[in-house]
């Protein structure tokens, strides 16, 4: 893309009261954000919800200085912007009405090919909330997934933390310009996530943080990734709202349930029981339910004579071979285990060779 649409783009994000879906609706009609600032007034006029108080703005030059003071800087400072009209803009994000026409990057963000997952949750988290991200995060591992979060206190933090040692790519995503770091006390992390992944925003240098710039960035770790991960929550907080904009999306939305009497676990137990999230327990539910490598690992993995399998193993196989072919539900049933149990199973059974899973989320044996 050239520079000149890159900074006619940032002269249309700057606009007062045009937002992401309005940009997105005149760049549709004009074909590229150069060509709708080459418009006529009447032009402009003519399309439906746009008055003269919306769009005396676009002939005012004093946006257009400023788009150009941004996109110096942005080249001084080796911020890539990306829009989402491109290949480099986040291909799930893309997919939300209310995507950001304009992303600002910064590190070595790669994610072509690979799976990514957001996980959130209190700044207040609690030594077994942490402890569950670590655990998590390492089993995880082998199928190199990018870990995306919002880079705050808790079990943000402790999310990047864990990519980083387990070497996967992770992404903060920021509530305010990329040339500042919020909390100051995460900028000792900067580099590592700068290496292993990046940050991103879709606020410009000059944007401070702002409590109202939350609900912003949660969009974005929420549309970023396939599923969103809620580890810990209070009653009401920011997880929650991304949790809530993640299912607004049709992406799948998990959490951790807890004690009903342990505050942490409020949040996520609350939008369980709403069923706005899936409850998982462990890696391989998260697996499961995302279907993640799972027909690539069972194609290459050679079938074997002879598998020892445990008596939970052993029943869920009487059970595929007594119903033929079965939902996890159906098999939680007639095996009588829990379906979060009868998940984990399914996954070590399917890595041997002994069942396949179907389409609408049935198995078979094999």
């Amino acid at each position: 893309m050239k520079d000149s649409e890159k900074i006619s783009l940032l002269r249309l994000h700057a606009l007062p009261n045009i937002g992401d879906i309005s940009a997105k609706k005149l760049l549709r009609i004009f074909g590229s954000a150069e060509e709708l600032f080459q418009a006529k007034k009447s032009d402009l006029l003519a399309i439906n919800g746009f008055g003269k108080g919306r769009v005396k703005d676009f002939f005012n030059e004093d946006y257009l200085k400023s788009a150009e003071e941004e996109f110096e800087f942005t080249q001084k400072n080796n911020i890539k912007i990306s829009s989402f009209q491109e290949d480099s803009y986040p291909e799930l994000l893309k997919q939300s009405v209310d995507s950001p026409i304009l992303l600002f990057q910064k590190g070595n963000i790669n994610l072509k090919n690979k799976p990514l997952l957001s996980i959130v949750g209190t700044r207040k988290a609690t030594l077994h909330g942490v402890d569950f991200v670590n655990k998590l995060i390492e089993k995880l591992a082998p199928l190199n997934p990018v870990i995306v979060s919002g880079f705050a206190y808790g079990i943000d933090i402790a999310a990047h933390k864990a990519a980083i040692k387990h070497n996967l790519q992770t992404i903060g995503c920021m509530a305010q310009g990329l040339d500042k770091i919020y909390p100051k006390a995460h900028e000792i992390y900067r580099n590592q996530v700068e290496n292993n992944g990046g940050f991103v925003t879709d606020f410009w240098s000059k944007d401070n943080l702002d409590p109202r710039n939350f609900v912003s960035r949660n969009r974005i770790i929420a549309g970023m990734s396939e599923a969103t991960l809620v580890v810990e929550s209070a009653e009401k907080g920011g997880s929650l709202i991304t949790a809530d904009i993640a299912f607004s999306y049709d992406r799948e939305v998990f959490a951790v349930p807890g004690r009903p009497t342990d505050k942490m676990s409020k949040g996520c137990n609350k939008i369980i029981k709403n069923r706005t999230a899936q409850a998982i327990t462990m890696a391989e539910d998260i697996i499961y339910f995302l279907n993640w490598d799972i027909q690539k690992q069972a194609k290459n993995k050679q079938p074997q004579l002879f598998v020892e399998l445990s008596p939970e193993e052993e029943k869920i196989i009487s059970a595929l071979k007594k119903l033929g072919k079965a939902e996890l539900d159906d098999l939680a049933l007639e095996s009588k285990m829990p379906s979060h149990k009868v998940a984990s199973y399914l996954l070590n059974l399917e890595l041997n060779n002994l069942i396949r899973p179907l389409p609408g989320k049935q198995y078979e044996a094999i």
